[in-house]
């Protein structure tokens, strides 16, 4: 089947916007989330599907309420740990314990990463393992950066393909640059990571030519293709970047993410996409490349605001 740029942006923005779209499963499965809490806050920091509520142990750092759907963390005073030194230490013995007893197979990719979680007034409540973020459906970011070369009439892009070996999204084309970001690490100084890592590009010259071009949210529900356990919230928001390489630097991977780099014009980035073969959330911040250049524009696309305003999902949780 061939995909529209806004076949596309639903696959990834595939979380139901209100509780009154068309599809009646969607009622039932907002119906059904349950809202992740901290005590002292009514605000929800995540949706948790019930089935995950039902099969993790939960410890006594957790007040589970089943007629108002809510699990909100409460841990004890351990003095002198500050607030959210105790409620990272309560998730990260919550998420090991469920680890230990292979309650989700989403956890076997345990990073040893942090991601973090905001409240209100962009403050940090705590923070996350990377592996058990879509198991309390916690915002994520992350950068994605599009390296193309100007050909004089016509850019192209350099495109990565995932290792077959990996255990999200094997096989499927990605981004020239793309990463998580880790709690305590500013965007710019991840993309610089992240392309030396991914990418072997210089560090000097990302962080002096890399233009950031705003940001890409959506809310997803992972599939079979993420690895783990499907039917899990990952709302996310990307920093995005353009980057000009000149011809003589050529992306090669060095960390085993990726199995080469090819340059391809526009028009055979299209097909690749309408045809499925990019992640889904690379798809996006392509469309979103598209729209900031000229190459997808109102006269040549009939859902031209749609889309536009899909990218940039405002997300019904605290952000950074």
């Amino acid at each position: 089947m061939s995909r529209t740029s806004l076949d596309l942006i639903k696959e990834c923005d595939n979380f139901p916007w209100t509780v009154h779209d068309d599809d009646d499963q969607a009622k039932v499965n907002i119906k059904d989330y349950w809202s992740f809490k901290v005590a002292d806050s009514d605000t929800t920091l995540g949706y948790m599907a019930p089935w995950v509520v039902k099969q993790m142990s939960w410890s006594n750092d957790w007040d589970v309420q089943e007629a108002a759907k809510h699990v909100i963390l409460r841990p004890a005073s351990r003095s002198p740990l500050s607030k959210r030194e105790i409620r990272d230490l309560a998730v990260e013995s919550q998420l090991k314990e469920a680890k230990k007893k292979g309650a989700f197979k989403v956890l076997n990719g345990w990073r040893n990463e942090l991601y973090p979680v905001y409240g209100t007034k962009r403050t940090i409540e705590l923070n996350m393992e990377r592996a058990g973020s879509a198991l309390f459906g916690i915002v994520t970011y992350g950068v994605h950066m599009v390296c193309y070369v100007n050909a004089g009439d016509a850019l192209r892009i350099w495109v990565p393909r995932r290792a077959r070996t990996k255990s999200t999204y094997p096989g499927m084309m990605d981004n020239t640059v793309a990463g998580g970001i880790s709690t305590g690490e500013e965007p710019l100084a991840c993309l610089v990571r992240e392309a030396e890592e991914e990418a072997s590009l210089p560090a000097d010259f990302v962080r002096k030519h890399a233009k950031a071009c705003g940001t890409v949210s959506y809310f997803h529900i992972r599939d079979a293709r993420a690895g783990g356990e499907t039917g899990l919230c990952q709302p996310e928001c990307q920093y995005v970047y353009d980057l000009e390489l000149p011809d003589s630097m050529i992306p090669k991977p060095d960390d085993n993410e990726a199995e080469d780099f090819r340059l391809l014009s526009i028009a055979q980035v299209q097909v690749a996409m309408a045809a499925g073969e990019f992640k889904p959330n690379c798809a996006l911040v392509l469309i979103d490349f598209f729209v900031r250049h000229g190459i997808l524009a109102p006269e040549i696309e009939k859902d031209y605001t749609e889309i536009v305003a899909r990218l940039h999902r405002s997300l019904p949780f605290p952000m950074a």
